[in-house]
């Protein structure tokens, strides 16, 4: 469910040196998840995004905390608890842990991904039920990022200087796997949301694996056009079905 929800925004990074002027440490964004069902957009789910403050014996990290569950009228039909964080630098994002904990039906995951940033590796650790461990050490390209820290660090690109139909393509680890995508700047368009009227920056995403998104005018994420540049809608396309992602509720916000 987290894997479908992101779909949107998880290919999105930015240049290693920007800085982090739009990520607080106490927010907090709630948001409805939608799937189509035999022709019907029903609300299957809650994904909440959150902030905090995390310190070692060597430095305070921001916790980036990302959690999707279903509404408990669809947990008999499919039943989804899933977690994804990432502890990275609150000044550029730049991730040093990553934790994914998937229990979808059945389905039991969790990955580890332990990141030097100065030599570009990563150990990582995936644990599922009734079988070992499994251990990799990785390397990776500059610039590669877990899911989490790429959705934030997507707040801290300049969209007000950039022109209309700008493409920024760049990678992202997953699965033990770099995985590639771009988005395409649409410019800005004012949409209603449950939290009000937002003027908002549009961009369409895209990727060059077909297994992952459909169609090249399919999906599209919508950003406040202001200090915050927060998530408030979503539009995706996969092999399997569509769906939406709308802000229900924000708090804490830096700016």
């Amino acid at each position: 469910m987290m894997r479908i929800v992101f779909l949107l925004v998880f290919f999105l990074t930015i240049p290693i040196n920007a800085q982090n002027t739009a990520i607080g440490k106490a927010e907090k964004l709630v948001f409805t998840a939608s799937y189509n069902m035999s022709g019907v957009l029903n609300n299957i789910a809650e994904v909440t995004m959150e902030t905090s403050e995390a310190k070692t014996s060597k430095a305070t990290l921001l916790r980036l905390k990302c959690t999707a569950a279903t509404y408990s009228k669809w947990d008999t039909f499919f039943k989804i608890r899933d977690l994804y964080e990432s502890y990275v630098n609150p000044a550029n994002l730049t991730p040093y842990i990553h934790n994914r904990d998937v229990n979808e039906g059945s389905y039991n995951k969790a990955m580890k991904y332990t990141f030097d940033p100065k030599t570009n590796k990563v150990k990582s650790v995936q644990s599922k039920k009734n079988k070992p461990d499994e251990n990799r050490n990785l390397t990776i390209h500059s610039g590669t990022k877990d899911i989490v820290s790429t959705i934030y660090s997507l707040r801290l690109i300049d969209f007000k200087n950039m022109p209309v139909g700008t493409k920024k393509f760049f990678t992202i680890l997953f699965d033990w796997e770099e995985m590639k995508g771009q988005f395409t700047y649409l410019g800005k368009e004012t949409i209603n949301t449950a939290i009000g009227k937002k003027e908002c920056y549009k961009l369409a995403i895209g990727s060059n694996q077909p297994d992952v998104l459909k169609g090249t005018n399919s999906n599209f994420l919508w950003l406040t056009a202001d200090g915050n540049k927060i998530p408030v809608y979503g539009k995706f396309k996969i092999p399997v079905g569509n769906g939406e992602l709308k802000i229900k509720s924000v708090a804490g916000l830096k700016n």
